[in-house]
């Protein structure tokens, strides 16, 4: 299922989602004008290395330092097309109502935060990986954590494959992204006994990840006030 829109007019202008969205695509669009030796290392220096970050909490030191920046800094790399035109797409539906009710510099905090909680959450059960892990759909993940506290009947206009038939269907967002929840955690679970990098298309894939920020984006979205603003523009799902 592929979601198309939400049925959730703003009365703002995301400017912090749109940045998001932008800063995103330049990185990636970087990423492809590296050769494959440079973006190795590129890939080493800005993303989230398990077995080093382990190694990190030892003690502190500037290469520890730089460690634990990779916690933000990789959460702006991409390891393919599909990856980054999925992940961004996710941002466009949903981070534009969660933006408008935290307002625009906590939105921003809660975005990084989600990712780098998403991102511990992937190396606790990981840990000794020596694969990059990398990917924003930790920080998306908590995202749609708070919208489906915030507007949980709001419709999603989702595409849905019927055999050979492409169709579309209008989920309720409680339905949509709690599924969708759910069967993170569950393949979550089904990988614990095998290899996971974060985000990378030519690996698996970060599902406990996507959990870990989902549930971080559930529980930090009402303590910075997602729950402050009337729902002045939200459609009812009896629309």
């Amino acid at each position: 299922m592929v979601p198309l829109r939400d049925e959730n007019p703003t009365q703002i202008t995301p400017y912090v989602t749109y940045g998001l969205i932008v800063l995103n695509v330049l990185i990636f669009g970087y990423e492809l004008s590296l050769s494959p030796g440079q973006l190795s290392l590129f890939m080493q220096h800005w993303a989230v290395v398990p077995i080093e970050l382990t190694a990190s909490f030892g003690g502190f030191s500037a290469v520890d330092a730089g460690e634990w920046g990779t916690l933000i800094t990789s959460q702006f790399l991409h390891g393919g097309f599909l990856h980054v035109a999925g992940n961004m797409l996710y941002l466009w539906i949903f981070g534009n109502n969660v933006e408008e009710q935290l307002g625009r510099i906590r939105f921003l905090l809660f975005y990084l935060a989600c990712g780098a909680l998403a991102v511990l959450t992937q190396w606790f059960f990981n840990p000794l990986s020596v694969v990059p892990s990398l990917g924003a759909s930790g920080a998306i993940a908590g995202v749609m954590g708070a919208y489906i506290f915030r507007f949980p009947q709001v419709r999603i206009l989702t595409l849905v494959p019927l055999g050979i038939y492409l169709t579309t269907f209008r989920i309720p967002a409680i339905l949509y992204l709690g599924f969708w929840f759910l069967q993170q955690a569950f393949y979550g679970v089904a990988s614990l006994d095998a290899p996971v990098t974060v985000g990378m298309e030519a690996g698996g894939i970060a599902y406990w990840a996507h959990a870990g920020g989902f549930v971080f984006g559930a529980i930090l979205g009402p303590l910075l006030g997602l729950f402050s603003k009337a729902d002045s523009a939200v459609l009812s799902a009896e629309d």
